[in-house]
């Protein structure tokens, strides 16, 4: 079967690995144009790289409706596309192959449909997500499910580390999904759209920490954000990332928005309920640091805290 496969990103590249270890013709890959890269001048997509190493056909329209890239793509006669991690189709992309375009979403649709599914299911305190395949309709992420997969959320798993399990499952999920409709015994099932919650883009400006709010949810809030773009505070008048931590029960003393330590291994932030000890952090124009490499560099009159 011959495929088009559309992705930009990292988490994409298994998929269309695994499509080619497994025999499938592809007989292109698009994805997003290279961008600025500072001294590194400009920087080609994970995708774009390991479609190269490959010896695979690349195109980086700048428009989708493009006259002349849709030309080319009815030129490539490819039976199916296969989408991940790419952006939103024009019609006239999504329905032009015979057997259609399919795409992999990183949650239990109709759940977390949007640009930042595992963040949203983390940072809401979701105990486990999963993987969907669907066939593309008009609005994003709402076309008929071919197969999913439950996956389970570690208590102090963080974005990076759930992402990572989920690229790998993704990977096998597609094949499965790509077998079936070549094989004719996919049966494509309508989302319940009743059921439907959303996972919108993530800014910076809304990964501020509010303190005032449960242990718990502030925990998530970490979590789910790290390692990008990560969740921030202010802490001497200079902006910090919190890229992971514990919750701490049983400080109940503690006030929110307050940082307490020892000065020597331990840092604790105050919520409504408890606390949250930090163990990794980074200070604005800073490294990443775990909290003992942090507190052996900052000298600072520590609270200490107490239960």
């Amino acid at each position: 079967m011959r495929i088009v496969f559309m992705g930009t990103p990292e988490f994409a590249v298994p998929c269309l690995n695994i499509l080619l270890e497994n025999g499938y013709d592809i007989a292109a890959v698009v994805t997003a144009p290279d961008k600025p890269g500072g001294r590194l001048g400009m920087m080609a997509s994970p995708v774009k790289q390991f479609a190269l190493s490959k010896g695979l056909l690349v195109l980086q329209p700048e428009k989708l409706r493009n006259p002349e890239f849709l030309e080319t793509l009815r030129s490539l006669r490819a039976d199916m596309q296969v989408v991940v991690a790419f952006r939103m189709l024009p019609e006239m992309v999504w329905n032009m192959p015979p057997k259609g375009t399919m795409n992999l979403h990183a949650s239990l649709l109709p759940r977390y449909r949007g640009a930042a599914p595992i963040n949203w299911a983390i940072i809401n305190g979701e105990k486990e997500t999963g993987l969907s395949t669907f066939l593309l309709q008009h609005d994003i992420d709402t076309g008929d499910v071919l197969f999913q997969e439950t996956l389970p959320i570690g208590e102090n798993e963080t974005a990076g580390e759930l992402h990572d399990r989920m690229m790998a499952a993704g990977a096998k999920l597609v094949l499965k999904s790509v077998k079936a409709i070549e094989a004719g015994t996919a049966q494509p099932r309508p989302q319940a759209d009743v059921q439907a919650t959303h996972a919108p883009k993530i800014f910076t400006a809304d990964c501020t920490i509010d303190f005032n709010r449960k242990m718990s949810d502030v925990h998530n809030f970490v979590r789910g954000l790290s390692p990008y773009p990560g969740a921030w505070t202010t802490f001497e008048g200079k902006t910090v990332k919190i890229l992971r931590t514990l919750k701490s029960p049983q400080f109940t003393s503690g006030t929110p928005g307050q940082w307490y330590s020892d000065g020597k291994n331990t840092l604790h932030i105050g919520c409504s309920d408890g606390c949250v000890q930090v163990l990794e952090l980074q200070m604005e124009g800073k490294k990443r640091l775990e909290t003992e490499e942090f507190l052996r560099g900052f000298k600072y009159a520590w609270t200490p805290l107490t239960v």
